[in-house]
């Protein structure tokens, strides 16, 4: 499916928090809305592995689940709020109000480690930690484990699904459509092969994830 469109239409499943993990990441993949993460935003870092996202939501929660191949792995941090965009890593940027220029970076690395911040306007300097009792909030399940490890090289696949309570964002469903804005990232710059790659394409001369005018639009249908 073509990266460069930038409405996202997410659909809405109610009973998904009734499911088991296998269920939800099935129910994304037959029912959600998929894209590929794609645009290699910094020409120099040219290493491209496949990788893919499904979403839908339901009345408490928005679900995120990430698929990866890739040559080498590694996820050295294992706790809240470390540096886990070195390690095998996947990332969604979620802007609720697009009339509001706050908007929340979590990133995850593959045994489920996640970095949260809120931030404000353009750049990475205007950023906070969200506590540790606010991530712990957003369930994770991670196909590598929890276990830390050092680089790993082969061939791999692996998937990360997160699901955020919407009211983490300032949002509430009331069965009428909600129109936020994002951008979903791949990185993974203390490996062999670092590489940064976006959904929606980035001004690659400001060396940053963080640029809100890149954010493409994201309709909770």
């Amino acid at each position: 499916m073509n990266s460069n469109i930038d409405n996202l239409i997410v659909p809405h499943i109610d009973n998904l928090g009734e499911m088991s993990t296998d269920g939800i990441i099935n129910a994304l993949e037959d029912n959600g809305v998929r894209r590929t993460i794609d645009h290699i935003d910094y020409k120099e870092f040219p290493y491209h592995p496949l990788t893919t996202f499904s979403m839908a939501y339901s009345k408490d929660m928005l679900y995120i689940d990430f698929f990866v191949r890739c040559n080498y792995l590694r996820s050295i941090n294992d706790r809240p709020n470390t540096p886990v965009h070195e390690d095998s890593c996947v990332a969604a940027y979620l802007q609720p109000d697009s009339e509001n220029n706050r908007y929340y970076a979590f990133e995850i690395n593959c045994i489920g480690a996640i970095s949260g911040m809120v931030c404000k306007g353009e750049g990475d300097g205007a950023c906070s930690f969200l506590d540790e009792s606010t991530i712990d909030r957003i369930k994770c399940y991670a196909s590598c484990g929890n276990r830390p490890f050092r680089e790993l090289e082969g061939l791999f696949t692996w998937n990360v699904l997160i699901a955020i309570p919407l009211d983490m964002l300032g949002l509430k469903y009331d069965g009428s459509p909600l129109s936020i804005k994002g951008n979903f990232y791949k990185c993974a710059s203390g490996t062999s092969q670092p590489h940064f790659l976006s959904w929606m394409p980035l001004d690659e001369t400001k060396r940053t994830f963080h640029q809100p005018k890149s954010f493409g639009n994201i309709i909770l249908s």
